[in-house]
């Protein structure tokens, strides 16, 4: 008897999960802590009632690239942490542009596997790719996730010549959680004290461009959503940070990407699903970004829930949003490290 999709999805989700778990390296207090919270499975499983029509995105064909998984990019003493790299086949004597993918989860759950359809199509398309894993909110309270992306950004650099990366033609692309950590990056768009660790620490944290699909811009105002608490039930924000919003709001406001603007910044894409909380800051840093003439674009996809780069119908024309930009800001438009873009 043929199982149904419900079922078959769920099955996936939880190997995954349990394969994640044995995966992990042991810690003095044993295996490492996992919100499972956050998959594949679960996201179809909630959105399907609401959208039925929707279908959960593939990898795709492969067989024109070369993958690279499960690279140890650095280590904090007997953790390792990991990233994948998919990229076209390689021609003598090129360079190939690079899109750092950080993952959604609420800074507390997901992993860097989730983003392969992404990355895939993004190598289709001439662009190398990392998917990088980053310690999450059960694990390690903010900033360790934000030292992990700049860590990651900087193994890119670090590592060019073996993996033929153009270094000057670095991008970040993140959704959700992970949109909220690309776009304080590219926000700052330099080296920022408290989130320097000593891996790497000749290359830089500078970004071409943003790819922001409905990742939040500030944690303070706005409209924003975050940090608000219920009765036995702290928010994913209060959890990661490790303190109420309403105790110490300093370090909301440091990781707010609308912080940080400055002229330096990344240009920015935001891809944004219909709902109106996950926009939060945006026309504001769109603002900012406007008064030092860097360039940004929206697109709104309409009737979509949050999570939508998971499913089609969704997931191309968010990728055609994707490519065209990233080829404007990384094929047309090369920018020396550490130069603010022209207007």
């Amino acid at each position: 008897m043929m199982l149904s999709k419900k079922i078959m999805f769920a099955i996936v989700g939880n190997l995954l999960f349990f394969s994640l778990l044995l995966a992990q390296k042991p810690q003095k207090n044993g295996i490492i802590p996992i919100d499972s919270s956050y998959t594949v499975a679960h996201e179809w499983e909630q959105n399907h009632k609401i959208y039925p029509f929707i279908s959960i995105v593939e990898d795709g064909d492969t067989r024109n690239l070369l993958i690279h998984n499960h690279i140890t990019y650095t280590h904090y003493g007997e953790r390792y942490l990991h990233l994948d790299v998919a990229q076209p086949k390689i021609i003598h004597g090129t360079k190939q542009p690079v899109v750092l993918i950080i993952h959604a989860g609420g800074w507390c759950s997901g992993t860097y596997q989730m983003d392969r359809p992404i990355a895939y199509e993004l190598a289709r398309h001439g662009f190398a790719t990392v998917c990088a894993e980053y310690r999450m909110s059960p694990e390690a309270k903010y900033p360790a996730a934000i030292k992990d992306v700049e860590t990651a950004l900087r193994w890119i650099r670090a590592y060019a010549k073996q993996y033929h990366f153009d270094p000057n033609k670095v991008a970040i692309l993140g959704s959700s959680a992970g949109g909220q950590l690309a776009a304080l990056v590219g926000s700052l768009n330099t080296a920022y004290p408290t989130f320097e660790t000593n891996a790497y620490k000749r290359c830089s944290v500078h970004v071409n461009a943003v790819v922001d699909m409905d990742g939040i811009l500030t944690f303070i105002g706005h409209g924003s959503k975050e940090g608000k608490d219920q009765p036995g039930k702290l928010s994913c924000a209060t959890r990661w940070f490790g303190v109420s919003m309403k105790i110490n709001p300093a370090p909301y406001l440091q990781a707010s990407a609308l912080t940080h603007v400055n002229p330096h910044s990344a240009p920015f894409l935001f891809i944004n699903s219909s709902l109106a909380r996950m926009h939060a800051g945006r026309n504001a840093l769109i603002a900012k970004l406007n008064q030092y003439g860097i360039y940004s674009e929206v697109h709104e996809i309409p009737n979509t829930p949050h999570t939508y780069w998971l499913f089609h119908p969704w997931f191309d024309e968010a990728m055609r949003y994707t490519i065209n930009f990233l080829s404007k800001e990384l094929f047309y438009n090369p920018i020396v490290q550490n130069n603010p873009r022209n207007p």
